[in-house]
């Protein structure tokens, strides 16, 4: 996700309950906030310099214009009309980003080219710059969305289409475009402008969106140095800079790590206990590593780290000595030589302190709640509370699991450690509740789900999602491609959906990003304001030969969340592009729609209509569905403190933790560790090393963000509770208004009028606590 700031925020991502076996794989790298793709942009007259400064040696523009050719100006406007015409990161004016046709030669022209021709734009602003809605926010949005959407293309296949070519384009011209933002943010005309809006007489007229985005403007602008002065703005620039290379190197430290690991295995005694899904998913992934041969039944099979084959081989994999070693790689990802991540996150805490000191705050946490509903104490006594209530019931989960064990006569019954406790769980699961996971995907072939997931947004809110394949070009075959319309079938959004764990050039995880926004500046076409668009990614199980995907009822809850991050993006009706959908919206309130979302999930009528057998079309057993609601808190402690365990030590890490000081970072997480897991992690656990969530995206002293806006989603699907899960009318009522509120007002209001405005009153956590059977129900 994205935001108005002239630096780029981070997409939405998701980690349920499932990916807590993952503890912090999936997760963010920086994304952005497209605004306009309809500006006209001048051509700058030294654009030739800085083209042939990004282009190789063997470009054939530079062979078209040798060193000692004897006119320049001919070779200039060449290679500016080549640069123009040939590359799609110039176009002017498209529909739908040519994302099928950027290669990686592209960007260091095209990067250098865009910024030229956005920093004619800034200097002709700052020029004629009046305190005006039309010469300064307007003119501002078209210049900020410009370079989101554009650098937002690029960014967006480094995550989904990774290459060596890509990251070098990338590394060589991320410096110019993080100094391009900082002069954008560093603006003190603009800064001035915003000043004198909210001074001036006519403050009380604004809208509520409007002074949203003037208070907003004016925050941003300091959070991004605007107030420092000659060498403090300088060496603020500096951290900016080193910070920027440093997330991005961490996060491809965690890709590369996690395709590194690969388990050739020959004897089937090896992976006994691995269902069928994940033996063809071994085995084609050993097909494509050159055993072309390989079958699900006689093998060879491929292991990785990547979360569709490392997730079954902890839940199923009866050799403890094959999880073990998989747990470890896993647990030790990008922690080690060339890859190692440790002195990447020391180098980034002690960058952050000294921003926060820069900016006038004691901590970095100071500095990300500057713009979040919370601070740093109301987190602090939320963790507290949530886990004070966890903590009985998760040490009664290692209690049960090693009854359990020991009942089952397993030998490491009075043993049992880290790589036991998933498989454990899931043979528990399977005793106590009847349910084999494995067993229910057949029920959830990816077309049925998502026709349910459309079936039920049509339901609460209105909307038509139809196939519109063929509008947009794509990145890869398996993405698909969406149009929203409202009742009347008019187009209000679109969006991308690209299911399919890629390992060898997909970064792990899930996440929803933005396209474009809703805007009433960017409108083209005749339209009253620009349609938002966005794209949805998961990485999910392929399908297998010619079986469809057949998810995990954990991988639907994925489908369900990503989805929600997007309503609250493409259902907007906030015209102003600053704060249309989730723009503006803080950052602790975000999650909201998408956890919202997961509920229904559960909801009877939702999930029997798209439990279809792929093969018989027989619905799921109602039987089978009572029994996944029993099995719906199972082990919620445990899986609340995991939760808990993570925005603890991101927030000691970034309130009281000395970066230069003798304590390691490692320190601090075995201490955290020691108040919120009951089974002490091992000496050796590297989780920090892939905790991308915080190191390389938007969570940092922001972690805690899904607990805190897993209370709002909990008391907004209570208002659905409340209202009668049965009563059809009352279900269709409710959910306009929570469309008409959550999913319309954008970041035009605060989070905390939007959530009244929905449910009546301030957010209780209670609901939460009761839903997680963490309270009794009459509580």
């Amino acid at each position: 996700m994205a935001h108005a700031r002239p630096h780029p925020r981070q997409p939405i991502r998701f980690l349920a309950a499932a990916a807590m076996l993952l503890l912090s794989s999936a997760i963010f790298t920086t994304a952005r906030l497209p605004l306009a793709v309809s500006a006209r942009l001048p051509n700058p007259t030294n654009t030739t310099r800085l083209i042939f400064a990004g282009l190789p040696a063997s470009s054939p523009v530079r062979a078209f214009c040798p060193r000692a050719r004897p006119s320049p100006s001919t070779c200039a406007a060449f290679s500016s009309t080549m640069a123009a015409s040939d590359n799609p990161l110039l176009v002017a004016d498209f529909d739908f980003p040519p994302f099928d046709r950027v290669e990686p030669s592209h960007v260091r022209p095209g990067i250098h080219e865009l910024l030229t021709r956005l920093e004619g734009e800034l200097e002709e602003l700052e020029k004629g710059i009046e305190p005006t809605w039309a010469k300064l926010v307007e003119p501002l949005e078209r210049i900020t969305d410009r370079l989101e959407v554009i650098w937002g293309m690029v960014d967006h296949l480094k995550s989904v289409k990774d290459s060596a070519d890509l990251r070098a384009a990338v590394e060589e011209v991320q410096p110019v475009k993080v100094s391009f933002q900082l002069r954008l943010g560093q603006s003190k005309p603009i800064y001035e402008a915003f000043k004198a809006i909210r001074n001036s007489s006519n403050w009380d007229s604004l809208s509520d969106a409007r002074k949203r985005i003037v208070e907003a403007q004016i925050k941003e602008a300091v959070l991004s140095g605007v107030a420092l002065e000659d060498e403090q703005r300088k060496k603020f620039n500096q951290i900016e800079q080193e910070l920027e290379k440093l997330t991005q190197k961490f996060s491809e430290n965690v890709l590369d790590a996690t395709k590194k690991f690969e388990k050739l295995i020959t004897d089937k005694k090896e992976i006994e206990g691995l269902p069928a899904t994940a033996l063809g998913l071994a085995a084609q992934t050993a097909v494509s590593k050159g055993h072309e041969n390989a079958t699900a039944e006689n093998g060879p099979w491929v292991i990785t780290l990547d979360a569709p084959s490392y997730i079954p081989v902890m839940q199923h994999a009866r050799n403890r000595e094959l999880r073990e070693e998989v747990y470890r790689a896993y647990l030790t990802r990008a922690s080690s030589s060339e890859l190692d991540n440790t002195n990447i996150i020391c180098q980034i805490l002690k960058l952050r302190l000294e921003k926060a000191k820069l900016l006038g705050y004691k901590n970095y946490a100071e500095v990300s709640m500057a713009q979040k509903m919370a601070t740093v104490e109301r987190v602090e006594e939320l963790l507290e509370k949530l886990r004070a209530a966890s903590w009985d019931h998760a040490v009664k989960d290692m209690e049960d699991l090693k009854v359990f064990a020991k009942d089952s006569g397993s030998p490491e019954a009075n043993d049992l450690t880290h790589w036991d406790l998933t498989f454990w769980s899931e043979r528990l699961r399977e005793s106590k509740y009847d349910i084999n996971e494995e067993e229910l995907r057949p029920y959830f072939a990816l077309p049925k789900v998502m026709d349910g997931l459309f079936t039920l947004a049509h339901k609460l809110f209105g909307v038509t999602v139809e196939p519109a394949d063929g509008l947009a070009p794509i990145w890869h075959s398996d993405v698909k491609f969406y149009c929203v319309k409202d009742s009347s079938s008019s187009p209000v959004a679109y969006f991308y959906f690209d299911p399919y764990s890629r390992p060898s050039e997909k970064r792990g995880g899930a996440w929803m990003n933005v396209v474009f926004s809703r805007s009433r500046v960017l409108a083209r076409n005749g339209l009253a304001a620009r349609l938002p668009v966005a794209h949805i990614v998961c990485n999910q199980t392929p399908p297998v030969g010619e079986k469809p995907s057949l998810m995990t009822f954990r991988e639907v809850e994925t489908v369900f969340h990503e989805f929600g991050h997007a309503l609250q993006h493409m259902l907007t009706k906030q015209d102003e592009g600053f704060v249309a959908g989730i723009r503006g919206v803080e950052w602790d309130a975000v999650e909201l729609p998408s956890q919202f979302m997961e509920n229904w999930c559960y909801h009877k009528n939702t999930l029997l209509s798209i439990a279809k057998h792929y093969e018989t079309g027989e619905t799921l057993p109602e039987e089978i569905y009572a029994k996944l609601v029993a099995a719906k808190n199972f082990r919620a402690g445990t899986l609340s403190l995991r939760q808990i365990r993570f925005a603890s030590v991101d927030m000691e890490l970034h309130t009281s933790y000395d970066p230069n000081g003798s304590v390691s970072i490692y320190d601090v997480d075995q201490r955290v560790a020691e108040r919120t897991q009951v089974l002490a992690p091992l000496p050796e656990d590297r989780f920090l090393c892939s905790f991308s969530h915080i190191f390389a995206g938007g969570y940092a002293a922001g972690y805690y963000s899904y607990k805190w806006a897993e209370v709002l989603s909990a008391d907004a699907f209570s208002a659905f509770e409340d209202a009668g899960l049965d009563d059809e009318k009352a279900i269709e009522e409710t959910g306009r208004r929570f469309r008409d509120t959550v999913l319309a007002l954008g970041g035009g209001k605060s989070p905390l009028e939007v959530f009244v405005s929905f449910r009546g009153r301030e957010p209780s956590p209670e609901p939460l606590l009761r839903q997680n059977g963490l309270l009794p129900v009459a509580a």
